[in-house]
């Protein structure tokens, strides 16, 4: 065996490389030259800063602005909400109102009952109770003028009125003393009244009402 003879093959890796070579170049003749990659655009500087900014929307100038309850009652100004509501959508309007109580503990609610006084069992309740102990401070539910404040003949006891404006008026019944007169203006949440059981009345509790346009409705629409 002739071990000075010169090895003429080419390795295997070289092989494979040069007909790697040879293949691309038959496809790349065979068709169209390849598009020219594209680099995608930089992101500005402004979004690598504050990636998390919401990008800014805009609507052309023409566009139709909503004026649905949605929008309305997103309005931080209560009493604004409530008189532009009463406007719009009078008898459908509800949570509008401020609650009476600091603490609203529900008791008899509106509507048909069994009367705790008579017995009658087809009474019809014009409002809410609330239980609460005697003395507990009773708020205005709204901004308003003070229509009556004092003894209500037909069971209300110590009661004061308030009327809000659009055909809107609550009532505070069975108080033991109110702070208000007739005439005065007072503002959303502030104290009108103290709880009692004066009046038709079994126990300390507010019996609060909301009358719109002379209808007597369910108070916890509003609430």
């Amino acid at each position: 065996m002739n071990t000075n003879r010169k090895n003429t093959r080419t390795p295997a890796g070289k092989r494979i490389g040069a007909v790697m070579a040879l293949a691309l170049a038959g496809t790349l003749g065979a068709g169209a030259p390849p598009a020219p990659l594209e680099a995608e655009p930089a992101p500005s500087l402004e979004r690598i800063a504050h990636p998390d900014k919401p990008r800014k929307i805009t609507a052309p100038a023409d566009a139709e602005v909503s004026f649905s309850r949605e929008m309305v009652t997103s309005s931080h100004d209560e009493d604004r909400r409530l008189r532009v509501l009463l406007r719009r959508h009078g008898a459908d309007t509800s949570g509008s109102l401020s609650s009476p109580l600091e603490v609203p503990r529900r008791t008899s609610p509106f509507g048909g009952r069994i009367s705790p006084i008579t017995g009658d069992p087809t009474e019809f309740h014009s409002g809410q109770d609330f239980g609460a102990p005697c003395g507990t401070d009773v708020a205005a539910t709204a901004s308003g003028t003070v229509i009556s404040s004092g003894w209500h003949p037909y069971g209300g006891g110590n009661r004061v009125e308030i009327d809000h404006g659009g055909g809107l008026v609550t009532t505070y019944n069975h108080l033991t003393s109110s702070h208000v007169r007739p005439g005065q203006k007072v503002d959303r949440g502030q104290s009108i009244a103290t709880v009692g059981t004066t009046g038709a009345s079994t126990g300390c509790h507010l019996h609060f009402e909301v009358v719109l346009n002379g209808k007597h409705i369910d108070p916890l629409g509003w609430l």
